[in-house]
């Protein structure tokens, strides 16, 4: 088992009304990759911080979720974009996550902007399509599985060596892999009912306009352990 510590790219944080009763995005994810066996989870800012140090010195990288967009091209997240190439070149397992998942399909020569159909929000339903039976990460899971989603971007198209292996009735890039060891998941494995519950809390009127009742949705939501069993198996392919 490798010693290096697994690192969590934070690219933003919940809002602090969650965050000071559940904690925070890299919280979540830190403890699913415990659940997996890590000891040593590192967690790096790289709106405030920075770049972290070469992707060698990591066992494997996860990307959190922001609320900003990749569309926007913030310059600290355009900075980790030839950084993440140098990650999947040099065959560190990487994850991104929502946000994560887009700036890695956008780093890897994807497109990224406003899904045409608008937000994707609440407990839903993945499926996994037949490339995904061979994938160590998802291969694991049911054919079908809840996930909670919140999203108003996604990856229009992938890469172009990427390999689709699930989508949803809204959203047809929920998870791909490229290469052997990098996967983007628009999916959370690291949110709970209860966190994504607060979100739509404060919602109302954002979901309204769009048609949608933040109560409704709510009172659907319901526990994911198959998306969040995709954390633990990171850490432990991470980590093997």
């Amino acid at each position: 088992m490798s010693a290096l510590p697994l690192l969590i790219l934070k690219t933003g944080s919940t809002h602090a009304h969650i965050r000071e009763r559940l904690g925070d995005f890299d919280d979540w994810i830190a403890a699913g990759l415990r659940d997996g066996g890590a000891t040593t989870v590192q967690s790096h800012d790289v709106r405030t911080d920075g770049l972290p140090g070469a992707p060698g010195q990591f066992a494997g990288v996860v990307l959190t979720g922001s609320h900003s967009m990749v569309s926007e091209r913030e310059p600290w997240s355009e900075a980790l974009v030839p950084w993440l190439q140098a990650a999947v070149e040099a065959g560190t397992p990487v994850l991104g996550i929502c946000y994560g998942h887009q700036l890695l399909a956008h780093a890897l020569g994807g497109e990224v902007t406003h899904h045409p159909d608008g937000v994707e929000i609440g407990t839903v339903t993945v499926e996994r399509h037949p490339a995904s039976e061979s994938d160590p990460l998802l291969g694991g899971l049911p054919e079908r599985f809840p996930a909670q989603a919140v999203h108003w971007q996604s990856v229009r198209s992938l890469p172009a060596d990427a390999v689709l292996l699930a989508g949803s009735a809204h959203e047809a890039h929920h998870a791909f892999r490229v290469g052997e060891r990098a996967w983007g998941v628009q999916f959370h494995p690291e949110f709970s009912d209860e966190a994504l519950r607060a979100y739509l809390d404060g919602m109302g009127p954002t979901l309204a306009s769009e048609g949608l009742d933040a109560a409704q949705i709510a009172t659907a939501l319901k526990p994911t352990p198959e998306a969040a069993s995709v954390l633990p198996r990171f850490a432990q392919l991470a980590l093997a």
